[in-house]
């Protein structure tokens, strides 16, 4: 049975502000839970942000390349947040796609979980005739995985979950700025580069069109019924 999730479209927003409202919906639904409610509500949040980089809570604050003054000159923010995972960019070009949802009701855990959202990455990487992959030891999709000298990452992921609640998620590059990666190690990799759907096919990608087929695999996949 489908679950209802309600879709929301953010816009372009800074990281802080988007944050910010996960932490709400995120708490909301966690209290709908405990005090056993009936079902809170649930969400999957699109945005694209204002450039920032954003470092996991285990993550290196190494894999920083350049200092934070450096990051304020060039107009880019820095926020240590308390997700999975290292160190990544956002910016414009990219889809960023929070869901904030209750596992249980979907019958899965934070580990199936990781593999459906990448799942819903390859199914949209797949319409553009695109091959993702993952890979066992780094969370996300790559594309040439297995070839070390090739491999690239074209999505990054980072979760959290309390009481199997979900917030942040994960960035696909569509027609990301992939300079703002050169002063990163990306995930915490030095051996890997990043790329983009638009630097795989040579051409800017249309980012509603891209939205609009994102939200169409996480139908498929997850099941959702958004309203």
């Amino acid at each position: 049975m489908n679950q209802k999730v309600t879709f929301q479209d953010l816009g372009r927003i800074r990281y802080k502000q988007a944050w910010d409202y996960q932490e709400t919906l995120f708490d909301s639904l966690i209290r709908s839970k405990v005090n056993k409610s009936g079902c809170g509500d649930q969400y999957l949040l699109f945005c694209e942000h204002e450039p920032v980089y954003t470092l996991g809570k285990h993550g290196d604050k190494h894999n920083l390349l350049i200092t934070e003054q450096i990051c304020k000159s060039k107009n880019i923010d820095f926020y240590s947040i308390d997700r999975g995972g290292d160190i990544t960019f956002h910016g414009p070009g990219q889809l960023v796609a929070y869901p904030i949802i209750d596992l249980e009701s979907f019958g899965i855990g934070i580990k199936k979980y990781i593999d459906l959202l990448e799942d819903v990455v390859i199914d949209v990487l797949d319409s553009y005739g695109i091959l993702g992959e993952k890979d066992e030891k780094a969370m996300g999709v790559w594309i040439d995985a297995s070839h070390p000298a090739k491999a690239r990452k074209i999505c990054a992921i980072g979760v959290r979950s309390s009481r199997f609640v979900t917030m942040h998620g994960l960035a696909l590059n569509v027609n990301t700025d992939l300079t703002y990666f050169s002063y990163i190690n990306p995930c915490g990799f030095v051996d890997r580069g990043v790329t983009s759907i638009q630097k795989e096919l040579g051409e800017e990608i249309d980012y509603q069109q891209v939205k609009d087929r994102m939200k169409h695999s996480f139908t498929k996949i997850f099941g959702m019924d958004f309203r």
